[in-house]
This record gives C-alpha cells, structure tokens and sequence, in this order.
C-alpha cells in the first residue's frame, strides 16, 4: 500500500524567521524548484524524521492580496495546490503587524499553526504575550519558538504533522459588521455555494474586496457579478468607504482587540537624552523653525568671517604648504 504524503506550507511575513525555521526543519533535505509561469523561486524539504512530510516554503508576504509577484505566487500555490497544514510564523516583537496575514490564512479552510518567533527577545524586553488567550482568540493551534536558538521548533512541527494528518478544517472565528456579513451570505449563496464549504468564505471576501483575479478564477457570469456589485455597493453607501477599506480597517479592530487582550508590555524606562532630542527635532510644530535655524547658521558659518577663514587655511596652508611640499618630497 503506497505511503500517504502530506505537504505543510510555510507561510509568513518578510524577516519574521521564515527561513531559518524552513532551514530547521529540513536540515539538508531541500530542493529548489521554480513557480510555474513565473521567476519566483520554490523550496522543498522533507521535514527531519518524517519521510512522508514536505514542507513548501511560501514566498514572504504581508497580506495575501494580488499586490505583488510573491503575494500572486503564495497566494496560487494555497489556493491550487491545498496543502495539509500551514505554520504561519510570526514575530512575537511585531505581532500587530504579522497577525493581518495570519486573519487571512485561518479563513481559507486550511488548518494553521501560529509559530510566534523571537519570544527569546519578548521575554528579555519585559513583555508578556499570552500564548493561550491568542490560541483562543484566533481559534487555532499557537505555540512559542525560538527559531534561531531552536526552541520550540520540533514541537511545533510535530503539532503541524499532527494537524496535517487530522483534517480538521478550522472555523474562522473573526466576524466582520453586521452589514458586511449581509454581503457575505448572499455572495456565497449566489457565487460559492459550489465550492466545498470551508473553502466558500475566503472567497466570498474575496469577491467582497472585487478581487478580479478571484472571479475569473470562479468564473463568473456578468449575471452573478452585477448582483454581487449590487450586494457590495449598498454596503459601502452605508459604510462612506470602498469594499477593501472596510475589510482592512476592520480587520485591524479585530487585530486591536487580541492585542489588547493578549499582550502585556513592560514598563518602559525614562526616555533617553537621544529620545527626548528626537521628540523635539522630529516635533511637527518645532522641527521646521529648528531645520531654519540650523541652515541658517550652517550658512554663516561657511559664508561669514569663520568660513572665510577656514576656507583661506586651507587652500593657503594645508593645501599650498603641506601639499605641495609632501609632493616635491616625493
């Protein structure tokens, strides 16, 4: 009987520890291969002690709207090619910004693990981040690593073969407005309504957003785009704001509120003197007479009697004795 093989992506923001965990993970057991129809490179590796498990090393995105080449490329390959599992990592000193990616990825009917990287350095700063408040605020498996040191990582891995190997499709926890979630359900009973039913949200968002790539994708009759357009056009005359605004600024809110809920900042020390100099020079009332000032005496003193002077010694005594001389010398 032929081995089952799962396949786990690995998904995350640019500088978020991607590829150290990817190089963790698979050790020397990769390969490099390339994005069909396009110059976006693609890494495999087998995941150490487990022959039946790939890991596929997304490009770094921030957001999986059709933006950019690599956002395209990872957004294609989770769409296309349904891996088992994703570990989403991010990095535990920036999560506000890492968890707009991590909003997306748990709607898509994938099952997700949240690895949160360089908790080495949230613990050194003071701050506490807490690990089961945002796993159950996000309704997913989350757990702390260290990628760099190692920590953490082949428990994390283990939970992902785990997930991987389970099936279970998760259920997106966020809700958006009541208006937008009007949208929503009449966009999937008229456009998604055939597609496997954890796979349908993702979707309908999608087409809320007027994400074109997404209706060719769906195939659309212009019957079912001018009623979706309907759907979206009320919501944004309620809203005063276009369909993707209102998806990203609410999904911010929600982004807030774990934050809120799941973060503890240390107490941070009195400013520096840098600091407290920043805060005047970069003052948005201050900085422009300061930057006057500052030009200003810069000008009198190349100009005035001072620079004159400078300007004199240098050409007469270092540039026409100590110069000239060291070249004669020679």
């Amino acid at each position: 009987m032929a081995e089952t093989k799962f396949t786990i992506a690995l998904a995350g923001n640019p500088n978020s520890g991607k590829t150290t965990l990817f190089n963790a993970l698979t050790g020397s057991n990769q390969y490099v291969g390339n994005w069909p129809s396009v110059t976006e490179e693609e890494k495999h590796g087998k995941l150490k002690g487990h022959s039946d498990v790939t890991i596929a090393d997304l490009p770094g995105i921030y957001s999986l709207s059709p933006y950019t080449l690599e956002e395209v490329v990872a957004r294609e390959y989770l769409i296309q090619q349904r891996p088992d599992a994703i570990i989403n990592i991010v990095d535990g000193t920036n999560l506000e910004r890492n968890l707009y990616l991590t909003t997306q990825l748990v709607e898509m009917g994938i099952p997700v693990l949240v690895a949160v990287n360089m908790m080495d350095i949230v613990k050194k700063s003071g701050d506490e981040i807490n690990i089961s408040a945002l796993k159950k605020a996000l309704d997913c498996e989350v757990m702390e690593i260290s990628a760099l040191k190692g920590t953490g990582v082949r428990e994390a891995a283990e939970k992902a073969v785990e997930l991987a190997k389970s099936g279970k499709k998760p259920i997106p926890q966020h809700r958006f407005a009541g208006s937008v979630e009007h949208a929503l359900a009449h966009i999937e009973e008229v456009a998604v309504h055939g597609l496997p039913e954890e796979q349908q949200r993702w979707h309908a968002i999608k087409l809320f957003e007027r994400d074109e790539r997404v209706a060719k994708q769906l195939k659309l009759t212009d019957e079912q785009l001018s009623h979706i357009d309907g759907d979206i056009q009320k919501c944004e005359d309620e809203l005063d704001d276009d369909a993707e605004s209102i998806i990203t600024a609410q999904r911010y809110e929600y982004i807030t509120s774990i934050i809120d809920d799941c973060i503890k900042h240390a107490k941070r020390e009195a400013l520096s003197i840098s600091d407290k100099i920043d805060r005047v020079l970069t003052n948005r009332i201050a900085a422009l007479p300061i930057f006057i000032i500052i030009m200003f005496v810069v000008y009198w003193i190349a100009m005035g009697p001072l620079g004159s002077f400078i300007t004199d010694w240098m050409n007469d005594v270092f540039g026409g004795r100590t110069v000239l001389q060291g070249i004669q010398f020679r």
